[in-house]
């Protein structure tokens, strides 16, 4: 397809890095969106524009390790897009099963660890055997962690935390006294990660869409009018060197 080989014929837009190395986001969340109009565009199906996102994935990974940044987490699928046709599921689904068996050795290599986020348990068996397998092969890396958020809604990660503190307390492993900010996030799936600082949202929509609702109180937010296919890492970079320039306060006076 053309725009595969436009992709391979970029010049890696990252070799000319033009930001402060000593401010680099410990962790950087994104929120994929615009492949299906991308697609509709090129009067493609939905399905390539997903396909094309996927090529997008792979360069954004690698600036990421290439930059520094520790956590990077994608917004992949959500509690919501089950709504979408069944074809349309069912290809995103078997686009996952075919990155993870045809990315995991070269992100291995390049010492990625894959993780995930949001209930897994509701997607195909397939798919839940290649993010263990997929975890379990980097489990011992110590570069850039890869979070996939897939079955994924903000409210559902809180609502599954807060029944499980309810559990802890009935079962008296915990004490309601005990509950505070650091308690919940400790039950929440990213519990083992430091908050987002910099969240990203092309394709020109203006709204979180029930992503990482508790973890970004305080991210910088950074909105772009390009579709995720076309996104690449001099976009990345932009978002970086803005956020680079803003006064982060959390809320203090400097």
């Amino acid at each position: 397809m053309e725009w595969i080989l436009n992709k391979l014929r970029k010049k890696d837009e990252s070799d000319n890095i033009d930001i402060d190395m000593s401010n680099i986001p410990q962790h950087i969340a994104i929120i994929m969106d615009g492949n299906g109009r991308w697609a509709k565009r090129r009067n493609l199906p939905r399905t390539m524009g997903h396909r094309a996102g996927v090529e997008t994935i792979r360069e954004i990974v690698k600036t990421c390790s290439k930059l520094g940044v520790k956590y990077l987490t994608l917004y992949a699928f959500s509690t919501e897009n089950w709504k979408r046709p069944k074809e349309e599921v069912n290809a995103l689904m078997n686009l996952l099963v075919e990155y993870l068996r045809g990315e995991v050795d070269e992100l291995n290599k390049n010492n990625v660890i894959i993780n995930w986020i949001g209930d897994i348990s509701k997607l195909p068996s397939m798919c839940q055997a290649e993010l263990i397998r997929a975890k379990e092969i980097t489990k011992n890396n110590t570069g850039l962690m890869l979070n996939l958020a897939l079955n994924y809604g903000g409210r559902d990660e809180i609502k599954r935390g807060i029944v499980n503190i309810v559990k802890d307390v009935k079962e008296g492993k915990l004490n309601i006294n005990d509950i505070n900010e650091e308690l919940i996030s400790s039950y929440l799936d990213t519990s083992k990660m430091p908050d987002p600082d910099l969240l990203i949202r092309p394709s020109g929509e203006l709204r979180i869409s029930n992503f990482l609702l508790w973890q970004i109180a305080y991210a910088e937010l950074w909105f772009s009018d390009v579709l995720w296919p076309d996104f690449t890492s001099k976009h990345l970079i932009q978002a970086i060197k803005d956020y680079q320039m803003r006064d982060r306060r959390f809320g203090g006076i400097k």
